[in-house]
């Protein structure tokens, strides 16, 4: 009798410990909302910022989605009023977020939409526009400001999915930029300039 019961004891702990190993990560790996954190390797503390192309969230975008024929600018958005950043200058590496983030609330409070012109940058003013160019090439594309980011060392911005298929990383990834801050007046005129020249009748 004894040896049964300790049989049913040995079983009971067996499955508690395999149930243990199946659960899905706690909060030490998931913000509330069931985001995946990554952790600061200087100070340990976690962060549900978005993370770049390559973390192996964004590779579930649909082969539609990256479709060449598929244009971008489509649906553009008219610019809004925002801050002068015309002096801001930068080169650095760029990089993007997708689908995964797509809905999620920036740090504007806007909701991130992969298919609007927009960016994450860890210190411009929320709601600025800024013109991000690949060196050496006539690609360029006018962003605005509404999340913060990129946290991964050596990327200074982090760029909508449409916002890098007008540069043409979508597949690429990354790749280094120029980024120019403008003006109100500036952005809408880089924002024309850039319609044009991405127009599907050219």
């Amino acid at each position: 009798m004894k040896s049964g019961r300790s049989r049913q004891f040995g079983s009971l702990v067996a499955f508690a410990i395999l149930t243990g190993c199946a659960m899905p990560p706690g909060p030490a790996t998931q913000a509330n909302n069931g985001t995946p954190v990554r952790t600061d390797a200087r100070n340990g503390a976690h962060s549900t910022a978005p993370q770049s192309f390559g973390a192996a969230f964004d590779h579930n975008i649909a082969a539609s989605d990256t479709d060449a024929g598929t244009s971008p600018l489509a649906n553009a958005q008219p610019l809004t009023d925002g801050p002068d950043v015309s002096d801001f200058r930068q080169t650095g590496r760029a990089s993007w977020y997708g689908r995964f983030f797509h809905g999620r609330r920036t740090a504007s409070g806007e909701r991130y939409d992969m298919h609007a012109l927009t960016a994450a940058h860890r210190t411009l003013p929320l709601g600025s526009y800024v013109r991000v160019s690949l060196p050496g090439t006539s690609k360029f594309v006018v962003v605005k400001i509404n999340d913060r980011g990129p946290y991964m060392r050596g990327r200074v911005i982090d760029l909508s999915f449409a916002a890098a298929k007008v540069l043409g990383l979508q597949n690429a990834g990354t790749a280094r930029v120029q980024i120019e801050g403008l003006t109100q007046q500036e952005a809408r005129e880089a924002r024309a300039e850039m319609l044009a020249e991405n127009s599907p009748n050219r």
